[in-house]
């Protein structure tokens, strides 16, 4: 019988002839924690008696979520990770540099066949170039960080073959919303999920990470595609090491096969409290907003900006829509200034802050008030997600987000293209 990308990769790093439900202890290739989570496994780190991280090239940290800090008791936390990056020589990403899952693929730490553990549930983005990439808690990622190990259970793994190009106006964001739709947000609990097909090879590499960075939002522990020519080419571009590629054998045993006409899907929001709690646009049209923002790992990337900008070049936004925009990377910051989407879009109204996690976590940046509805590109809209219990939030595609704060109000994005 043959394997999937997640049984190849994990019998790869393991040394064993793997397949889902076995237990392996793994080489790892790269290690990531963030500062929600970074300080209680370096404290976790060193009550293991650990010195020394397995691998100075291999493991970083990042400052991202409270960046810059907010408040005193983060500021703490913020320098204990810069003392113990200074002292155990690894790459630290301080405030400004952008989000962890930006970074990671884009600085190539990471390439195709890697396998990656990240103390942050949305590592699994770089499924997006070939990498078997999944969130720990920080116990395990100290463990990680001091062995270059890790223990894992081989997931089973559910097959999207998704097919069509999406119609015009429909954006990856909505694809994935889609899909999360049906399979609900535990559908896909502990197992891999492998994404295919023409739709696929359509999308750029912005594109993707979008997709494989909510697969977590179905449950998922990794979300895979294959590396195709733009994968290759793109990741040649950011990391110099020989890489490879994974690919899933012809008979590989996958506990489902879904087939998907993507060219059928229209624009998707997730409704207010769950990420799979969603409906098409065409339902929700007119749902006033106070607040939209366009960021996050999920979709605050170059191709982002570029198209909202194209929908709010020499318009407005509502005035009384309060508009935030956060660059996943500094990178991404100064690319978007250089091609004038940054210009167009505080030209419209938008207020931009720090590249990093910004309004998403809800420690700092945009925290809504009482009452209020905010559209957004993140990947959560869970109760309390943004600062405030009491607001609702809504998701949807920067196009979306977009055309809804020209409006204040949800709307169809495809009558502004």
């Amino acid at each position: 019988m043959g394997k999937t990308i997640a049984e190849k990769i994990l019998s790869k790093h393991s040394n064993n002839d793997a397949h889902a439900g076995d237990l392996v202890v793994a080489d790892l290739d790269f290690v990531m924690g963030q500062d929600g989570t970074s300080p209680l496994a370096i404290r976790a780190f060193e009550e293991m008696g650990a010195t020394e991280v397995f691998n100075k090239e291999k493991v970083v940290m990042v400052i991202d979520h409270s960046a810059p800090s907010p408040l005193e008791g983060v500021s703490a936390l913020h320098h204990l990770m810069r003392e113990f990056a200074k002292d155990k020589g690894i790459k630290l990403y301080d405030i400004g540099c952008g989000v962890c899952h930006q970074l990671v693929p884009e600085q190539g730490h990471v390439a195709p066949g890697n396998l990656v553990v990240g103390a942050d549930s949305h590592t699994c983005s770089y499924g997006a170039i070939n990498v078997f990439s999944t969130g720990a808690g920080s116990t395990d990622i100290a463990a990680a960080m001091a062995s270059g190990k890790l223990w894992f259970k081989v997931p089973e793994t559910i097959k999207y073959i998704l097919n069509n190009k999406l119609a015009k106006g429909v954006y990856s964001k909505d694809l994935i919303l889609y899909l999360i739709g049906k399979i609900t947000a535990d559908g896909a609990t502990y197992k891999a999920v492998e994404f295919t097909g023409e739709t696929i090879g359509n999308l750029s590499i912005d594109a993707r990470f979008t997709i494989s960075n909510m697969a977590i939002e179905m449950g998922a522990k990794a979300g895979l595609m294959e590396a195709d020519d733009k994968t290759i080419e793109w990741v040649k571009k950011r990391n110099k090491t020989a890489f490879e590629p994974v690919s899933p054998d012809s008979d590989a045993n996958y506990l489902e096969v879904i087939e998907c006409d993507c060219s059928k899907i229209e624009p998707q929001i997730a409704k207010p409290h769950t990420v799979d709690n969603v409906s098409p646009i065409s339902e929700l049209e007119g749902t006033p907003i106070h607040q939209a923002f366009i960021g996050t790992c999920t979709n605050g990337r170059l191709e982002d900006f570029k198209i909202a900008s194209q929908i709010l070049a020499g318009k407005k936004i509502n005035s009384d829509v309060r508009f935030i925009i956060a660059p996943a990377s500094k990178d991404i910051l100064l690319e978007a200034t250089n091609m004038g989407y940054m210009q167009k879009l505080i030209e419209a109204g938008a207020a931009l802050v720090t590249a990093g996690c910004g309004p998403c976590v809800g420690t700092h940046n945009g925290v809504p008030s009482d009452g209020e509805n905010v559209i957004s590109t993140a990947n959560r809209n869970f109760k309390g997600r943004m600062g405030n219990s009491n607001a609702s939030i809504y998701l949807g595609s920067p196009a979306t987000v977009a055309a809804s704060a020209l409006t204040g109000k949800i709307t169809d994005p495809r009558n502004y293209l």
